[in-house]
């Protein structure tokens, strides 16, 4: 990495880290006039979360589609992607049993609410089939007007891999006009991180501003058990992957990747800190090619910290019930949230609809997300922390495996 890279890196990674205490010392300041900054302030933040949803789309598209004919081996990319999918389903059944088992532990210290007149409408219904159909497009368009992640990444598939069957002088033009589209968008998404610490500022000062009370109030030992699980879950599960797996120090994988984990938990948003992820784990070694497959699809699929959430407010919302959850309930639970990880996109918010899921696998009261629902951003900063966290880590870990092979230089 040259001197001018890294100091490019460090100073947005920076600007961010000023962007964001500057949010929390506004935002607690400014808890009265919460309104004032969530009409004025948190809509500037919007239009940088818009371009950074405009700019996913066709990173996505044409990341994957260059990452699957760079490798120029339908056998390479079925190794990667079978690993990679392989290791984000074992990562995230660890993090909702550690999310269950602290949850359990600390659920006598879960306050007492009143479940009465509790509502909770669900705008979505999503079933493990409905989520399974919907996996495959119906057409080419409405994937990316929709920005269904997961269809574009099926897409992304078998046009790589059409690309990788067309007979060889079809094929090197295939290559170089995606190349060139690969080439615009990443030049767009790097004017548009230059934005980044005002996002983050606009972003994250409204939602200190409505939550700061909240978060020393009532839910505040169901927050704490959420991060603490999470703490734990980086600490111990990615620590080891990343230092047997990997070949690199936690330490400096966690510092490498702070400027992404900072914006992931002002913005709350996987797909959102994608460009940024990617360029992390670029300089922390990993292959452009394996990062630019592995990385998307791990926006979509990989959901740790969403799992872990699932957990602690399922066991939350059955305390406040009167409920306890038995041993057959806690493995649906694990179970069911490990499946539904995979349909939970990598946008704010989309955790409540695969809570939902959960809850009513294991008999809860819809209506219970009423609970949680006011926090659920604060929950959701945590949590696509993690989330980013793990998809980086299978770009280091599937990286060292390939180098071990001689496979990439």
């Amino acid at each position: 990495m040259t001197e001018k890279k890294q100091s490019k890196k460090n100073s947005l990674a920076r600007n961010i880290f000023i962007a964001l205490v500057l949010a929390i010392i506004v935002g607690l300041l400014m808890q009265s006039q919460a309104e004032f900054l969530s009409t004025y302030i948190k809509p500037f933040g919007d239009i940088f979360l818009n371009l950074l949803k405009f700019i996913v789309t066709p990173i996505v598209l044409f990341s994957i589609i260059g990452g699957i004919i760079s490798m120029k081996d339908i056998k390479k990319v079925g190794e990667v992607g079978g690993f990679t999918v392989i290791y984000y389903f074992l990562t995230t059944a660890c993090a909702i049993i550690i999310g269950l088992s602290l949850a359990n532990v600390f659920k006598k210290f879960f306050p007492v609410i009143s479940t009465s007149d509790l509502t909770f409408e669900m705008t979505n219904e999503v079933s493990i089939m409905d989520t399974l159909v919907n996996i495959f497009p119906s057409n080419f368009i409405a994937p990316m007007v929709e920005n269904n992640m997961l269809q574009i990444i099926v897409m992304s598939l078998i046009i790589g891999f059409s690309i990788l069957m067309l007979e060889k002088t079809k094929q090197v033009k295939a290559i170089e006009t995606i190349d060139i589209l690969n080439d615009i968008f990443m030049k767009a998404m790097g004017l548009i991180l230059k934005l980044s610490p005002i996002g983050v500022f606009c972003l994250l000062a409204p939602v200190i501003a409505a939550n700061g009370p909240v978060i020393i109030g009532s839910l505040a030992s169901v927050l704490l058990v959420a991060y603490l699980a999470y703490l734990l879950h980086a600490l111990i599960v990615y620590s080891f992957t990343i230092k047997t797996l990997g070949g690199l120090n936690p330490i400096e994988f966690f510092k490498g990747m702070s400027s992404a984990m900072i914006f992931a938990f002002s913005s709350a948003s996987s797909m959102g800190t994608l460009p940024i992820n990617m360029k992390c784990c670029e300089e922390l070694g990993a292959d452009h090619d394996v990062t630019a497959f592995v990385l998307p699809l791990g926006a979509t699929i990989n959901m740790d910290g969403t799992a872990i959430y699932q957990g602690v407010c399922a066991v939350f919302i059955a305390a406040c019930y009167g409920i306890d959850l038995s041993l057959g309930q806690m493995l649906t639970i694990v179970i069911t949230s490990t499946l539904a990880s995979i349909g939970t996109a990598g946008v704010p918010g989309s955790g409540m609809i695969m809570l939902a899921m959960v809850l009513q696998s294991v008999g809860l009261p819809v209506e219970g997300i009423a609970l949680v629902a006011g926090v659920d951003r604060i929950f959701d900063m945590g949590r696509t922390v993690l989330n980013i966290t793990g998809d980086a880590s299978a770009a280091i870990i599937n990286s060292n495996r390939l180098r071990k092979k001689g496979k990439i230089a």
